[in-house]
Formats: C-alpha cells, structure tokens, sequence
C-alpha cells in the first residue's frame, strides 16, 4: 500500500482534505495517512470529526509566541522527523497556510512529490493576502502536482513557467464537503445558534451570516465593516445577525465594543463545520472575507458580499455569486439593501467551485501521478472529469 501523507493545521485545510482522505480510503493500494501538523491545537480534530476522522499522527509542536518564525522553527525538524520514519509516496498539502509551506518544503528536500490541492488561486498582490499569497506562489515552485479547483485557477498555473507544469483541474473538495455535511441535516450544537433558530422560528425573520478575520481587515477597515452590519441591522427589523467572533483577543474587543448589547446581533464562538453548514443552508445573506465561504454558499443559493478589496476567487463574482464590496461601509449598506430589498437567491446547482465530485478527481490524478511519474514537454494542462 502507498501512504499518501495529507497534512493539516487549520480547520479550512482539515475540511478541504477530509473528502480527499475518504476517497483514498476506498482507492485500491492507496492509504491515507491524516497528519495534524499543531498550527492550530484544537480546531483540527473538531472539523475532521464530522466525517468520522481523526489524526493518525500529530507532531509535537510547541507555541509561546504565536509568529511565523516560531512556527517554521518547529514545523520542520517535525515534518522531517516524521517524513524520514514514515516516508509517503506522495506528500498533500492544501491551500495556503503556513503549514502547506512548510510541509512542501520538507517533502521537497526529501524528494518526496509534493501534491498541492486548491492550486493556482492569485490575486498578484503579495500584500492580500498576507503573508497566503506568497505562501502558495511558493508551493507551487515545488509541487509535482497542481490540483487546481478551477479552469481560471489553472490558467493562473499555466502561466507561471512551472518547473513540473501537471496541472489537473479538479473542483474544490469544500463542495464535496458542504454537500456531505448538508446531507446528514444534524441538529445545531452551538447554544447561541440554538438560540437564534427558536427566535426566528417564534417571530419570523432573516438570518444574515458575517464573518471578518483577513489580518488585512484589522483595526479601521473592520470598524467600517461594523458599523455598516450594525446599520444594516437597523434598517431591517426582520433581520438577525449571526457573528461568529475570530479568537484574536484584540479582534474581539473591536467586535464586541461595535456589536455587543445590539438586540438583532448575536455574538458567538467560532462555529462547528455542521453548524456554519446549516447557517448558510437558513442563510439570507453573506457578509465575509473568508475564502473558504465564498466556495460554499453558491450551493445553498445563497449570495455572498466579499468584505476585501481583491478576491482569488473572481470565478464567484463572475458567475454573479459573490459581489466584491471591500471594507467601505456605505457600499457595503448599497448592496447589502438591494439583495435583501430584492430577496434575492442564487441559482441552484451553479456553484462555479465544484460539483461534489472533486475527491475523486483529486485521487485519480494522484493516482496517475504515482503510475505515471514523468510527463511530456507538451502536457502542461489536463482537466480530468
């Protein structure tokens, strides 16, 4: 059996890569192994969880400071202690973290392939994200394989001079996500959640999910994001407001001294992958700056302002699922009135991320990569459906 090691730290990598690790599961001579790389403690194991997952190893890593130097510093001799025990036929890393970076690094100077999943996303600007852009440019220097989510994202890829240019285009696996999570129609766990279903099953009402972490955003672009949700709340007496609070205790300061005592906004912990399902599923409205968001409220028609200035995801904004509004309040009361005044509703099954089937994909492409290692000069793009 080849182990194909799939390494996570945050729970967006945990949830993109638990359908890829069920779909290998079911894979003849294909093993799984999920790494938990420590990045962040607890979150891991409670988004894999839902899908019958846990770890199979978890490195020892130590954290104090919290910065990114600290990180690398016990990131790699961990990635290399563990790649040298158990040496993988291929090595996932998913998205952009610091994690993705570290493990394609260590994988690289072992010379074990390196296969990036949700590959190709760029905005060209090394400041927005921060510091996720330069993390994937950097992966994808190294990376044997490119899974990119979309023709766009490939595209991206193809125009980079890759040093190994196989790039399948797969769908993103947060779609096989959603949908599996949707499907099992699991109560609320959050108390806070529980409270504002009974509350709008009791008097009516809108629900309207924001959400506000980009580093990008702190400090005065999220006061203008408060403020325009505390505004719009206002104005719509049938609506209620569901924030889950980032941990950052500065963050929740702001969060709290802007939104804190409104009667129409509920404040609350960071949300369990079911619930933040099921919130999008009751959904009127969107307001984030999360990536991960704009992938999933398309299938649940659900429309989405993009709370940046520049999104990765234009494919969202091109098929009119997501609408870029940055931090500026008054555009963001303009459109906010419009979509909820219209009531409007995204189309059904026109989620430009994926189709659910994007696990699969994922799998055959490792598994031609693992069969088939070297490519032609010529075979720079191939989209595998």
């Amino acid at each position: 059996m080849d182990e194909i090691l799939l390494l996570v730290g945050t729970r967006p990598e945990a949830v993109k890569a638990a359908p890829v690790a069920l779909a290998l599961a079911e894979q003849p001579g294909l093993r799984p192994v999920l790494v938990h790389s420590g990045q962040h403690a607890a979150m891991v194991e409670q988004a894999l969880a839902p899908f019958g997952l846990a770890p199979d190893e978890r490195l020892a890593l130590t954290r104090t400071t919290g910065g990114q130097a600290e990180l690398f510093a016990g990131l790699l001799p961990a990635l290399d202690e563990l790649l040298t025990r158990r040496p993988p036929a291929a090595l996932l890393v998913q998205g952009d973290t610091s994690t993705a970076l570290a493990g394609a690094l260590a994988a690289f100077w072992r010379g074990i392939p390196v296969v990036h999943l949700e590959a190709g996303l760029r905005t060209g600007d090394l400041t927005a994200p921060f510091p996720e852009e330069a993390n994937r440019q950097l992966v994808a220097r190294i990376a044997a394989l490119h899974l990119a989510p979309t023709a766009v994202a490939a595209g991206a890829l193809a125009g980079e001079s890759l040093a190994h240019p196989r790039i399948v285009v797969t769908g993103n696996t947060v779609v096989d996500a959603a949908l599996r999570i949707a499907a099992l129609e699991a109560p609320a766990v959050n108390p806070d959640l529980v409270a504002v279903e009974r509350e709008l099953e009791a008097h009516g009402g809108r629900l309207v999910l924001v959400t506000a972490h980009r580093r990008e955003s702190w400090g005065a672009p999220l006061d203008e994001v408060l403020g325009a949700v505390a505004v719009l709340a206002d104005r719509h007496p049938d609506v209620h407001v569901l924030l889950p609070m980032h941990p950052n205790p500065a963050v929740r300061g702001q969060v709290v001294a802007a939104l804190g005592g409104h009667p129409r906004v509920t404040l609350t912990e960071p949300l369990a992958y079911p619930d933040l399902v099921r919130v999008l599923r009751r959904a009127a409205l969107v307001l984030t700056d999360s990536g991960g968001i704009q992938e999933e409220a398309p299938s649940f028609g659900v429309p989405v302002l993009v709370l940046r200035e520049v999104t990765e995801r234009t494919e969202a904004v091109h098929a009119g699922c997501a609408w870029l509004v940055g931090t500026d309040r008054p555009r963001i009361l303009v459109e906010a009135d419009r979509m909820l005044q219209a009531s409007l509703r995204i189309p059904l099954h026109s989620n430009p991320f994926g189709d659910g089937r994007a696990a699969e994909r994922v799998c055959a492409a490792i598994a031609d990569l693992l069969t088939r290692p070297g490519r032609n000069p010529g075979d720079v793009l191939e989209s595998v459906s």
